[in-house]
């Protein structure tokens, strides 16, 4: 009977020194006593995803909690059934990076069934159904106009140009926006005569100028919706001898983007904070768990990148 009541006693104060794992939300708990979180981005081999994930991974550590992450791979239908796993697996909440912005409202409503909150990073979800608690995401908007400076500047105010895009993704659809915007107030010189897809793929994104640069011979420029797109251009640019000819702009100043810049392959980059994404996300899910109220939407400033010196 002492050595039942002194093994109780002992994990009495391994409960009050180190912490016991509660499951206040019916999700799985780590041994630490944190909380769980399902992260499932599009795509993980993305150095700006690779970012992000750095970003969660430091400020999840700093709160105790156990983190999770999945790669969609672009592929929507995988994305829910990540979704349904980490439902099954009963975490406390779920971060989306949403492959299609329409079509994952199923598995947010999924997720909202399951009264397992969800937050949305980078892209936010336009599903007609589905609540998402907060959505952090750079100011894409803001993002645009930036490219749209920077490409301004390069063609010297004057030229044609065409935008590498990614249509279904609300983060890009901003993009766009605050590119189209900016060039018809600042450089209205400046004509955008083509607008395509490639998918944010740096494959599908050199087949695509490829084709452009034989549909318009004479192109001055290229808004590449990621990085991706843009180096994907460059090589079909190089590829074409019209190096110098073609001004390319980027979009987030991943490293690989910034020795393209630095070498003068690519005239610029708005740049995003990817980290700060990651890292705000968190906070964001730790103040839901305080019983807090955090906001809808934390916008990020975008920055820009024109070589080593900007």
């Amino acid at each position: 009977m002492k050595q039942t009541l002194s093994l109780l006693a002992v994990a009495a104060l391994l409960c009050l020194f180190e912490g016991c794992a509660k499951n206040t939300s019916g999700g799985q708990t780590s041994e630490s006593g944190g909380k769980t979180i399902g992260v499932s981005i599009q795509d993980l081999q993305a150095q700006f995803y690779e970012s992000m994930q750095q970003g969660m991974k430091d400020e999840a550590a700093k709160y105790g909690y156990t983190i999770t992450f999945t790669d969609a791979n672009r592929d929507q239908a995988r994305q829910t059934s990540q979704v349904e796993d980490f439902l099954s697996q009963r975490v406390d909440a779920i971060i989306l990076t949403p492959v299609d912005s329409k079509a994952v409202g199923p598995a947010i409503v999924e997720a909202n069934s399951a009264n397992v909150p969800v937050f949305t990073a980078d892209i936010a979800s336009t599903a007609s159904k589905g609540v998402v608690i907060t959505h952090v995401a750079s100011d894409n908007v803001q993002g645009g106009r930036v490219a749209a400076d920077l490409l301004c500047k390069a063609l010297g105010g004057q030229g044609t140009v065409a935008i590498i895009d990614q249509p279904e993704v609300t983060s890009v659809q901003d993009r766009v926006k605050g590119f189209r915007q900016e060039l018809g107030v600042k450089c209205p010189a400046v004509k955008i005569v083509a607008d395509q897809t490639a998918g944010g793929d740096r494959v599908q994104a050199a087949t695509v100028m490829d084709n452009l640069l034989q549909t318009y011979p004479t192109l001055n420029g290229v808004f590449g919706i990621n990085d991706d797109s843009a180096l994907g251009a460059l090589k079909s640019v190089q590829s074409a001898g019209k190096m110098g000819k073609v001004k390319i702009v980027g979009y987030d100043a991943t490293p690989e983007a910034q020795q393209a810049i630095d070498a003068g392959q690519m005239f610029g980059d708005p740049e995003q904070h990817p980290d700060q994404i990651g890292k705000l996300t968190i906070d964001q899910i730790h103040l839901y768990f305080a019983g807090k109220t955090p906001p809808k939407y934390i916008p990020v400033q975008v920055g820009s990148y024109t070589g080593k010196q900007s």
